[in-house]
């Protein structure tokens, strides 16, 4: 998110994490500083933020426990840190503010609860579901935003966010080219009943946050591509998943396999975020009323699309 909003010509005056690994990775790649600090105490949270005077606070509170990828229980504690992000918010009420998570929060009360909380502290809101691969990431990863502009109206970004999505979907050769020397590569499935072995020539599938192996037992699936010679087929590397996440070639990675594996998985592709700090800063440019906001007017509020936001 930092770096994506920083190549839209965003500032960004400082960042707040509480896992280490995480920190010190952010600390070798930005210049800005980064500071420890459990989101929970929201008092101290807001006094420091604060301090900085944030024209806009942007965050992906975790989202193991919406996720399909994870346990999904909302009883485990970590989806309260959708609260605390809108306590953040709404106690220093920045000019915008943009919070990230998986499409699953869509089907959960706490989106509800933070969307009438946000709505209340004059916060004007579009949401979406965008795919990644229709915003210049070669990976089918679709992610949920909210976005909120103080005192601005409801779904006023929609026009400028479905105006800036590609006509096609991104692919791995499309962004990569032959880089990667593979015409086919392995992505561990959740389940043997689900794909296995991928094509450069489509986006990738959701990078999650394991890379595991091709067990030496696998059988292909039906829905493999035919005529795959299975001891060619190997598992993007984890430098080659953060490429798929659009990280630069420059980026620094270091500490262990595993919590490598999880920052980059847990990421938001950086072309994504600069796609959404892009229409926000073309809306702040050219101070737009969107043409067709008469249409969203007389539709309920924040009623989920059934699919990503893509262009026909």
């Amino acid at each position: 998110m930092s770096l994506g909003f920083e190549r839209a010509g965003f500032e960004v005056v400082a960042a707040f994490d509480k896992w280490e690994p995480s920190i010190r990775v952010y600390k070798e790649n930005f210049k800005h500083p980064i500071y420890e600090q459990d989101l929970t105490n929201e008092e101290e949270s807001i006094a420091k933020i604060a301090g900085l005077v944030p024209d806009i606070i942007i965050g992906g509170p975790p989202c193991q426990d919406f996720s399909s990828a994870g346990k999904r229980d909302v009883t485990l504690g970590r989806a309260d840190l959708t609260y605390h992000f809108a306590n953040i918010v709404c106690g220093i009420k920045p000019e915008w503010f943009v919070m990230e998570n998986v499409e699953q929060i869509k089907k959960s009360h706490i989106l509800q609860d933070v969307i009438a909380q946000f709505t209340k502290a004059d916060y004007g809101l579009t949401s979406t579901i965008l795919d990644a691969s229709f915003c210049g990431v070669p990976q089918a990863r679709t992610r949920f935003f909210l976005i909120g502009h103080l005192c601005g109206k409801h779904n006023e970004l929609t026009g400028i966010i479905r105006r800036g999505l590609t006509k096609k979907q991104m692919t791995v050769r499309d962004y990569l080219g032959d880089s990667l020397g593979i015409n086919n590569y392995y992505r561990h499935p959740r389940n043997y009943n689900r794909r296995a072995i991928f094509s450069i020539d489509e986006p990738s599938p959701t990078v999650r946050g394991v890379n595991r192996p091709v067990p030496p037992n696998y059988q292909l699936n039906s829905c493999d591509p035919e005529g795959v010679d299975l001891k060619k087929i190997r598992p993007l590397t984890t430098i080659e998943r953060s490429l798929l996440q659009t990280f630069p070639k420059t980026f620094k990675f270091s500490g262990t396999k595993t919590n490598l594996e999880q920052m980059i998985g847990n990421a938001v592709p950086v072309h994504l975020a600069t796609f959404v700090a892009r229409s926000i800063k073309e809306f702040c440019e050219q101070g737009e009323v969107q043409d067709q906001l008469h249409l969203f007017e007389s539709e309920p509020i924040f009623e989920m699309p059934s699919g990503p936001l893509h262009r026909e």
